[in-house]
């Protein structure tokens, strides 16, 4: 990528931090950004003040045939919508620097297919949840003791952050040591979804697996940051997919395993328990009971 568009990146991310925007956020829309501004290089543009609407309308149409990078098929609407938002703040961002010819905000969507999310969330029964966390111990057992331990802990805060807390990726990614209240017994979020900040109560069994893991493993390690985890989502989804390849149960392992399908599952079991949808949402931090409503059709099918 040219200098030109390489400042531009970086100024952009810059002004989305500046903004308040979470460092998650900041990072994801950088490098959207950045494979759109390699596309234009590709289409002969290499200033941006060339950029015309016509380009951008052409670039949403390509998104939505190319092919995905990382599996089979093209990319989800998740994923694209995500491409949308970030072009439509890289365009404002441009007038706010002064580009009064840069194309006005698309606002351009595309409707998710509800009926397609239910058939592609697929949750773990609470057996299985047990059967994975019980199956921790039997991994990695070729490293050495401290490698070990490293995996180990790790894995066993998926669950009590993933599962038991329903935390989402990014969010997860983020949390720092002080953002374990013990004396108030809850968990701070810094801007989650939409940029939000929330708060999570925790039960006391969460709690005393939070205090174990601080205290007993987290503190005694030397790094640079304050984050909980010492791994990034993408080695902890690694982790958790190595834990489902190790267990003896067939069908567990045919079932697609992410951290996300953790919190889908402790939704999925919230409800099956009983408790409301009102309250489940709140748990889960939805904005409206629309996203939520999704679990009762999930229920139904299982």
């Amino acid at each position: 990528m040219n200098e030109t568009f390489t400042t531009l990146q970086n100024e952009y991310a810059n002004w989305l931090d500046t903004l308040g925007f979470s460092k998650g956020l900041v990072y994801d829309y950088k490098f959207r950004i950045r494979d759109f501004l390699q596309w234009l290089q590709v289409q002969n543009i290499n200033h941006i003040k060339q950029l015309e609407t016509e380009k951008i309308n052409t670039y949403i149409d390509y998104l939505q045939t190319r092919p995905s990078k990382r599996g089979t098929g093209g990319l989800s609407v998740a994923h694209l919508n995500h491409n949308f938002m970030a072009i439509d703040k890289f365009l404002e961002f441009l007038h706010q620097i002064g580009l009064e010819t840069a194309p006005i905000p698309t606002n351009y969507r595309i409707k998710p297919d509800k009926q397609a999310r239910i058939n592609n969330i697929q949750p773990l029964t609470q057996q299985e949840i047990k059967e994975l966390q019980a199956n921790i111990k039997n991994t990695y057992l070729d490293f050495t003791f401290k490698q070990q331990e490293i995996k180990h802990e790790q894995m066993k805060l998926i669950f009590v952050l993933y599962y038991a807390c329903g935390i989402r990726r990014t969010e997860g990614q983020n949390l720092l040591i002080q953002d374990i209240d013990f004396d108030k017994k809850t968990i701070f979020v810094h801007q989650g979804k939409n940029y939000k900040d929330r708060i999570i109560p925790i039960n006391n069994q969460v709690l005393k697996a939070l205090e174990h893991y601080i205290y007993n493993f987290r503190n005694l390690q030397k790094v640079k940051h304050n984050r909980l985890f010492l791994s990034t989502t993408g080695t902890l989804n690694n982790n958790l997919q190595y834990l489902q390849k190790t267990t003896n149960n067939e069908q567990l392992k045919a079932k697609k395993l992410t951290l996300h399908v953790l919190r889908h599952s402790i939704a999925t079991h919230l409800l099956q328990n009983g408790m409301s949808i009102e309250n489940i949402a709140k748990f889960l931090g939805h904005s409206t009971l629309d996203s939520t409503q999704i679990y009762t059709h999930i229920i139904n099918k299982i």
